[in-house]
């Protein structure tokens, strides 16, 4: 009855309170939840007030959560099932951020994604919700190259970055995870209500919070933390100096997972945040998904492969026909030995290279001088 067990705690204890987190590591769920309605004392705990009050009303919310969830097509899943993230485990090993930590006790899903495998190779894109055109046309072109290297991309379909984020997968024909801090049966915000529907119709909408209940300020920032811990990197698009998407990072940040951050303007109040992550060193400097990837990845920077120039007629030129033409100008004809003098070559050496130089039409005899005849350094 694990399964059954988990879902009355979810109804009765606020998702991410660090006393539940600190039960479990010492007593099974039903032991914990018989505490709550009555039917059992924990000899080593006090069990909240609070979830006692809640407790007595376990039958009517099991059932209301029951009733919305077989009208929203959601299922219940818990730790040991296949579509679990595994990395979600690590959240029971951390300290609190704003009051909240430990793993979820279950999670509700909306969906045909598997959860589970679209977790293996997963990126966690966040940031401001009143993004600039600058941030939205950049987080579009991120989630779409991450996309693109089969990378599953998570947010938390809010305005601004995260659904730029969430369509810029979409777009790939990628599937794509939206983690809610209200009910997962609920599109919010509202007008997402389409994107949602999309995001559904291949990945998944989920929450921890029981089907039906609201998105309350606290509940975004310990929705965060499964956001976190479900993907292997968090990147931040624009975030100011106090930001949601920072809470995001930091959980990241704390459970060893890569964080990443994209530069914006200096200028930029809403890269403020960014930008200081990086200064911190709490976040890596990433400009495209292709580094991103890299970082994911394991390779860091070094790996990511460098624009190289093309070569140009110069760069094939042998050095000593190279040092000649530093010494040859365009208005003035030089002698050999003053070239020579010029360069520190030798004549012998200065007349092989002129030589080569004449005959790839780069240096021009005039009467016993030499002048530049064509430039080699073009492309």
């Amino acid at each position: 009855m694990t399964r059954q067990d988990r879902l009355g705690l979810s109804l009765v204890v606020e998702p991410g309170d660090p006393r539940l987190r600190d039960l479990l590591l010492a007593h099974e769920p039903a032991e914990i939840l018989a505490a709550v309605v009555g039917r059992h004392r924990l000899s080593d705990a006090v069990i909240p007030s609070a979830w006692i009050e809640r407790g007595r009303q376990i039958e009517p919310l099991a059932e209301a959560a029951a009733g919305r969830a077989r009208a929203a097509g959601l299922r219940w899943i818990t730790p040991g099932d296949k579509e679990w993230p595994p990395g979600l485990s690590d959240l029971d090993h951390v300290e609190p951020l704003h009051g909240a930590t430990g793993a979820p006790v279950g999670l509700w899903l909306r969906g045909a994604g598997h959860l589970g495998e679209m977790c293996e190779r997963s990126v966690a894109i966040v940031g401001a919700r009143d993004c600039t055109t600058y941030g939205a046309e950049c987080t579009s072109d991120l989630a779409a190259d991450c996309a693109d290297a089969r990378w599953t991309v998570i947010s938390g379909a809010a305005y601004g970055v995260d659904g730029c984020a969430h369509r810029g997968a979409l777009l790939m024909g990628s599937p794509t995870a939206a983690v809610l801090a209200c009910g997962a049966d609920l599109d919010y915000p509202a007008s997402h209500s389409a994107l949602l529907g999309r995001i559904a119709e291949a990945g998944v909408v989920l929450s921890e919070q029981a089907p039906g209940e609201r998105p309350l300020k606290q509940r975004f920032l310990s929705r965060n933390r499964i956001i976190a811990a479900a993907t292997r990197g968090t990147l931040v698009v624009e975030a100011a100096v106090r930001s949601g998407s920072l809470n995001t990072l930091n959980w990241a940040d704390q459970l060893g997972r890569t964080t990443m951050a994209l530069p914006g303007p200096v200028t930029s109040r809403q890269s403020a945040g960014t930008h200081a992550a990086v200064r911190a060193g709490k976040a890596v400097l990433v400009t495209t998904g292709r580094e991103a990837v890299a970082e994911l990845s394991g390779l860091g920077a070094g790996s990511e492969e460098q624009p190289t120039l093309p070569m140009t007629e110069l760069d094939r030129l042998p050095t000593a026909a190279r040092s000649t033409l530093e010494g040859l100008d365009w208005g003035t004809a030089h002698q050999v030995a003053e070239i020579a003098s010029a360069v520190q070559l030798t004549t012998k050496d200065v007349r092989a290279a002129l030589d080569l130089l004449e005959l790839r039409g780069l240096a021009a005899r005039v009467g016993s001088a030499w002048m530049l005849a064509r430039r080699a350094d073009a492309v």
